[in-house]
């Protein structure tokens, strides 16, 4: 819980802190000079931000965002990620909504064969990346077995070091068969996939996440990385989790979000699960550890 001073009790105890110094002042000896006051903590300074304004069904700022397409062998996912505004568009409302549909309009071929969902998967690589800060974001996320949105974050030394020694930071990933729990892990190397480091965080008294919006943020500062859901923290890592493993997790990373469709995780969807299915996201923000 974070308990807010009011301004007249900040108000109060500065009248206190300078009627104290100036009492010290007083009492110093001729010609003494007191000591220079410790230099103020910085503020947090925003680095990234999207509210996702603009006319429905806009595509998103192209100046922060780029739109991967194509399907996902790796994890044996089941969507095909399109192009443009196809399947991630501007709501009008402030909103990007990420859309999962039961279609293949594009005749798009997937690993398993004519693809039978199309979805989106954005990235900042190239456009914003980051080490260390405060990295937030507000959604609210679909229901139904097979879904798997993601807001998460890969080292920008991808392309060189390749996955999982470039390291991965799992924001929040949710499968459609846990409503009511978001997952935070890392990925790196000898501790990737399935034998990620994370834990789980479940809602209260069996709500589910894709009821309302919530906000899934961590902390993110040299051998220490935290995850909270709603400013609730639910765990903390640093390299003592590793075993004696290598930390990946000081270098420039950029941002992802995407919906995926089913998967070694997730599981395929069944006959209960509904199309569309959205992932609806209010905003995304990044700043600086004050």
């Amino acid at each position: 819980m974070t308990v807010h001073t009011s301004w007249r009790r900040r108000a109060a105890l500065t009248t206190v802190a300078l009627a104290c110094c100036a009492s010290a002042l007083a009492g110093l000896p001729a010609g003494a000079r007191a000591a220079p006051a410790a230099p103020a903590a910085s503020a947090a300074a925003t680095t990234f931000s999207d509210d996702f304004d603009g006319p429905a069904g806009a595509a998103v700022d192209g100046g922060k965002w780029q739109i991967e397409t194509g399907d996902n062998v790796n994890n044996h996912e089941r969507q095909y990620y399109t192009s443009g505004n196809k399947n991630a568009a501007l709501d009008g409302r402030g909103n990007l909504v990420i859309t999962a549909r039961k279609e293949n309009p594009g005749n798009y071929a997937c690993w398993y064969g004519r693809c039978e969902y199309t979805s989106a998967r954005l990235n900042t690589s190239g456009k914003f990346v980051q080490t260390y800060g405060h990295v937030e974001a507000r959604m609210k996320v679909p229901r139904g077995q097979g879904m798997w949105p993601a807001f998460w974050m890969l080292g920008a030394d991808i392309g060189s070091v390749g996955w999982p020694n470039s390291g991965e930071i799992d924001v929040m990933e949710n499968v459609g068969f846990e409503p009511g729990t978001v997952h935070g892990t890392l990925h790196g190397p000898g501790y990737s996939g399935s034998g990620g480091i994370g834990a789980g965080y479940t809602l209260p008294g069996g709500e589910a996440f894709a009821d309302k919006f919530h906000t899934f943020a961590v902390d993110w500062s040299p051998n220490r990385v935290t995850w909270s859901v709603d400013g609730n923290v639910y765990q903390t890592r640093t390299p003592a989790d590793l075993n004696g493993k290598r930390w990946v997790f000081d270098k420039p990373f950029f941002l992802i979000l995407n919906l995926a469709v089913g998967g070694y995780w997730p599981g395929d969807p069944d006959g209960g699960t509904t199309f569309p299915q959205q992932l609806v996201v209010d905003y995304v923000r990044v700043t600086t550890n004050g």
